[in-house]
């Protein structure tokens, strides 16, 4: 027993130490957390008890409600399905009959006066049975018999064809199918009729010819079918497959109050099944009536339920007041450290005097600019440590008038030493200290260090120095002036030589350059306007202009840009340099392109010398030949006066073919200004090959033209687009006769047809020969200046052609043609724009030369 006992002693001692050691735990858990953390968690111990003792209630009056709510659900489940089956037997009744007198009328049993006397018999005695009609094969009505209460216009007529859609279906399958088929009738305009139509087959020796159509009050169905207690106790209704009503009456929802919806009545209880054997288009619905208050709605509920409301509100109520009470307390506590670390943070030195000048507090900020702690400052009266030895007497007189009273609203600068001996500059603010009874106890003041801002404003003070220096050195005018205004914000030194220190001159500037400040508006517009453009005119780029300026003699050239000044004005900077020996270099290389140009064409004309004296040698000939003729006819007395006026004419036609090939030659040749006209292509590609073709001629190459037909008009200069053509067609028979063609293969086409290039309208000229083509190397330098492939070539022949076209806003480029990897010949085109497209450029360059523009 002994030995039992110490057993269960032993057993039993694990047990207690397991105990104690949660509780030793929560003892220290408890005691480290704090006094407010402890009244927070006491205070939530009550509450959380109530809202416990609440749930329990509440889940105990659920599970009660839900047990309710499912044996009134389970008991309308089983009426429903009582009240289906009793449906479904009348139907079948129905069906069994209606089948019966379908089989006697496909025995021919069945006559139309008995089927008329058995049909009234059924519908009289079933009052769910609305009629019974008698189809053909054709679905043409042979008898029809129906109820008094079915209206005119439904009933069957004898020679009528049955033409509903839905019918009609259902007596298809029937046919097909050789089954009663059952389906919901649709009224005249669509909606759903509350009648049910059941179509049984007519079979004669397994034959359909026709078929017995029944059709059902789907209301008296359900009046006569449905169990007279089960109508009692519930909302009984018809519907079909749509949800749509045929019969009965539902229930109305109407808008719950609070205790319904905590009485679960919120949702009907209800349910529905499909008749059989009509399946899911006619559907029988059951909603049930409520007749008691349910568990919820009882007294001990709401009874239960207002002392657990109390009792939680009171307990709320409390930890309110403690909650209250402790925010206040931790508000106070946050405040107090707020501000002792705001004081601990700031930057800037605080520092408070008394009445004697004694200081009474010092900040860490205070400490660490002058480098004494607190217990070294606090208690000091003047001269103070942090003073320069070497400026007692004015820090005394300073803090004579500070504790007078007469303090500074923007502070003074004032040199303090630190610990270590180093001095810097300080700025002192000085007020009155007032303690929370409104007593003037003393003088607070904020030190703050500027030794920085004191270089830095060294350093922008000599920047800005530095830059005026810069700018009154430039070479250029550079102006400030205000949009729509007339005074000037900056100007260096050469714009005061040139304008003076006036406006009048940066407005001159603007207004020749083409680029027009704001009009001049009222100040109050002029702050509205100007606030919506000023971010869009400041992002600008800059725009530029060369105008000449009679009062200095002086071509300058302008530039302008938006800017927004140093107090939030918008701004027009205008920056004019002289560029008069720049305009006159560029006048003298226009004047020598000019006459590059002339000898280009004099050198074109000097290579082609001996193929125009082999042209002027043909009509100088006809006329010697037809003149001698005419001398020997005479001397005969053979020449009539027909053979004369015919001689005079041919020999006046080549005499003025010499005269045009001469004027052709000198109009070419002669030094001219340039001028831009509206110029017609085919006129001057006839021009063109007229004076080329010579050359052609001469080294025996065959020239083909092709104009397109009404080409538009050019605004171009013929002569100088006369001077490409002819360059290109003569370079091009060069190049065939260095080539050793053979006569067969010596050919240059001409073409000119209509073309688009970047999105703009013009015209292509193309000459293509047979040549030899250009190596690769030569077309990267092709149209530079002085560069030529031949010995004696001057290299400006290309480089002019070019500078020609794009003078005239075109474009020109060379590339080689290839048969495979063969190259087999050059193409040379260029490209220029309509005369609607450069109209409006070239009156407004129409004054410079094109010389020039070439340049």
């Amino acid at each position: 027993m002994q030995t039992s006992n110490s057993r269960t002693v032993t057993a039993a001692e694990p047990s207690a130490e397991s105990m104690a050691a949660p509780v030793r735990w929560w003892r220290s858990w408890w005691r480290s957390l704090s006094p407010t953390r402890q009244d927070r968690f006491a205070a939530l111990a009550p509450l959380a008890s109530v809202l416990m003792f609440m749930a329990a209630i509440i889940a105990s009056f659920w599970y009660l409600r839900t047990e309710e709510v499912d044996r009134e659900q389970e008991a309308l489940r089983r009426d429903v399905e009582y009240a289906q089956q009793r449906v479904r037997l009348r139907l079948l009744e129905r069906q069994e009959q209606l089948m019966r007198m379908a089989r006697d009328l496909g025995i021919k049993e069945l006559g139309r006066s008995d089927f008329a006397s058995r049909s009234e018999a059924l519908i009289s005695q079933y009052p769910e049975l609305q009629s019974i009609t008698w189809l053909d094969d054709k679905r043409h009505v042979l008898s029809s018999q129906a109820a008094p209460t079915v209206a005119t216009d439904q009933l069957r007529v004898p020679g009528e064809t049955l033409n509903q859609a839905d019918a009609v279906n259902a007596y298809q399958q029937a046919r097909e199918m050789l089954q009663p088929i059952y389906v919901q009738s649709q009224g005249r305009d669509g909606e759903p009729s509350p009648l049910l139509q059941l179509h049984v087959p007519i079979n004669s020796n397994n034959r359909y010819v026709g078929e017995l159509l029944g059709e059902f009050s789907v209301d008296s169905l359900l009046r006569y079918g449905t169990p007279t207690e089960v109508m009692a106790r519930y909302a009984i209704t018809m519907r079909d497959s749509h949800g749509h009503i045929l019969a009965g009456t539902p229930l109305t929802l109407r808008k719950r109050t609070p205790s319904e919806l905590l009485n679960f009545r919120a949702i009907a209880n209800e349910y529905e099944v499909p008749v059989s054997p009509v399946g899911n288009s006619l559907m029988l619905r059951a909603q049930a009536y409520r007749t008691s208050l349910g568990v919820v709605g009882s007294g001990l509920f709401w009874l239960v339920g207002t002392l657990s409301a109390m009792t939680a509100w009171m307990l709320l109520a409390t930890w309110r007041h403690t909650r209250r009470r402790q925010r206040a307390q931790e508000a106070l506590v946050a405040e107090t450290n707020f501000r002792r670390a705001m004081e601990n943070s700031v930057l800037t030195g605080m520092r408070a005097l008394d009445l004697q000048g004694r200081i009474t507090y010092v900040n860490a900020a205070f400490c660490q600019m002058t480098g004494w702690s607190e217990q070294e400052l606090v208690g000091q009266v003047p001269p103070y440590s942090y003073w320069p030895d070497n400026d007692y007497d004015n820090l005394h007189s300073q803090l004579r008038e500070e504790l007078s009273g007469k303090t500074i609203v923007g502070g003074f600068q004032v040199r303090v030493k630190r610990k270590n001996g180093t001095l810097f500059d300080a700025r002192l603010y000085v007020s009155p200290l007032i303690d929370a009874h409104g007593q003037h106890t003393g003088w607070m003041s904020s030190m703050t260090d500027i030794t920085e801002p004191n270089r830095i404003r060294e350093q922008l003070s000599a920047s800005y120095e530095r830059f005026t220096i810069v700018l009154e050195a430039l070479d250029a005018s550079v102006s400030v002036a205000p949009l729509g205004g007339a005074e000037l914000l900056f100007a260096n030194k050469l714009y005061r030589q040139w304008f003076g220190s006036q406006a009048e001159g940066h407005l001159q500037l603007v207004a020749k350059a083409g680029v027009l400040p704001a009009r001049r508006q009222s100040r109050r517009g002029e702050d509205e306007d100007l606030a919506g453009v000023s971010d869009s005119l400041t992002d600008a780029r800059s725009e530029n202009a060369e105008i000449f300026v009679p009062d200095l003699g002086k071509w300058l050239e302008v530039r302008s840009r938006y800017l927004s000044w140093v107090d939030g004005r918008l701004a027009q900077m205008v920056i004019a340099t002289d560029i008069t020996q720049r305009r006159l270099a560029e006048d003298q290389a226009a004047a020598q392109a000019e006459k590059a140009q002339t000898a280009s064409r004099l050198i074109t004309m000097g290579e082609m010398a001996s193929s125009v004296a082999h042209e002027l040698n043909q009509p100088l000939t006809a006329i010697s030949n037809y003149s001698s003729g005419m001398l020997s006819r005479l001397e005969k007395g053979t020449l009539t006066e027909e053979q004369m006026k015919f001689a005079l004419e041919k020999t006046a036609h080549q005499a003025q073919r010499a005269g045009q090939i001469i004027q052709r030659i000198r109009s070419f040749v002669k030094k001219s200004e340039p001028n831009r006209t509206l110029a017609q292509v085919s006129e001057m590609v006839n021009e063109a090959v007229e004076l080329a073709g010579i050359e052609l001629r001469r080294r025996n190459v065959q020239l083909s033209t092709h104009v397109a037909e009404r080409l538009p008009p050019v605004m171009a200069d013929t002569i100088l687009i006369e001077q490409v053509l002819i360059n290109l067609m003569k370079n091009s028979a060069e190049s065939i006769d260095h080539s050793d063609r053979p006569p067969g293969q010596r050919s240059v086409e001409l073409r000119v047809r209509p073309q688009m290039f970047e999105n703009l309208k013009g015209v292509e000229f193309t000459v293509e020969d047979t040549g030899k083509g250009l190596p690769p190397e030569v077309l990267e330098h092709l149209f530079e200046a002085f560069f030529s492939t031949k010995s004696e070539g001057m290299g400006i022949g290309l480089n002019l052609c070019r500078s020609i076209v794009e003078s005239h806003h075109g474009r020109m480029r060379a590339e080689n043609l290839y048969n495979g990897s063969e190259v087999i010949g050059c193409r040379f085109s260029f490209w220029l724009p309509l005369a609607t497209m450069v109209e409006t450029t070239t009156l407004a360059t129409s004054t410079e030369s094109i010389p020039r523009t070439i340049a």
